[in-house]
Parts: C-alpha cells; sequence; structure tokens
C-alpha cells in the first residue's frame, strides 16, 4: 500500500497540500502518483508569481513510462519551486513527501484546503 501521511490533504488527481500556518502551502505528488509513473526522468514547474485556479496544470512530470500534467488543488499564487528537481527529478520517486515536493503557494483562501481529501479518503480512493 501506498504511503499517506495523515497530516497532508490530497486531490482525487494524485497531488497532495501540506497547509502552512502563514497561510501558504507546499504541493508535491503522492506516493502512489510516483510509483505509477516510474522513474522519473524531468519535471517541469511554473514561474514564481503565477495565479492559477484550482485545476490549472502548473507543471508536467515525465517518466520513463509516460508523461502527466500536475494539477492545482487549490487558488493560489506561486511563492518558490524546488529547482533541485531539475538536476535530480529522481527525488520525486525517492522522497515524494519531503525533498521531492514541487511548489510553494499563497493560498487565495485557505479554508479551501479543507475541501481537499483527508488521509482516509484518500486511501479510499486507492482502494
Amino acid at each position: 500500500m501506498s504511503n499517506v501521511p495523515s497530516k497532508l490533504r490530497y486531490a482525487k488527481s494524485h497531488e497532495w497540500l501540506s497547509l502552512d500556518a502563514d497561510g501558504s502551502a507546499t504541493i508535491g505528488i503522492t506516493d502512489y502518483a510516483q510509483a505509477a509513473l516510474g522513474d522519473i526522468t524531468y519535471v517541469q514547474l511554473p514561474k514564481i508569481g503565477a495565479v492559477l485556479k484550482a485545476g490549472d496544470a502548473f507543471g508536467v512530470v515525465e517518466s520513463v513510462k509516460a508523461a502527466s500534467d500536475l494539477y492545482l488543488p487549490v487558488n493560489g499564487t506561486i511563492l518558490a519551486v524546488n529547482a533541485a528537481l531539475e538536476s535530480a527529478p529522481e527525488t520525486v520517486n525517492s522522497a515524494p513527501y519531503d525533498g521531492g515536493w514541487m511548489l510553494k503557494i499563497k493560498l487565495a483562501d485557505p479554508a479551501t484546503a479543507a475541501s481537499l481529501l483527508d488521509a482516509d479518503a484518500y486511501r479510499n480512493l486507492l482502494s
């Protein structure tokens, strides 16, 4: 079974979100998603300052199996991207919830994070 940390929120499209106390959030793809993709060879991320809506594609991840769009689970402005993934995209495979994070955003409305799946609901989605 995939690793599904209980402290995170999840999108049905397999992105995770960690809400910070200051109204920002860190986003990446789940352990399930990275395993389904296989060995990740490239990650394309958005420009800092981009304003995106929930459901907008914020980047692309390519693997030996496929290329997949990445979708923002909430409305927000890009504050930072994980530039280390440019030279080490495989970090998403080895540490999807730690070093493999993809971006940090300032949420337009932090309350919208509550609309995402909790860990139990995400586990149910996977089963």
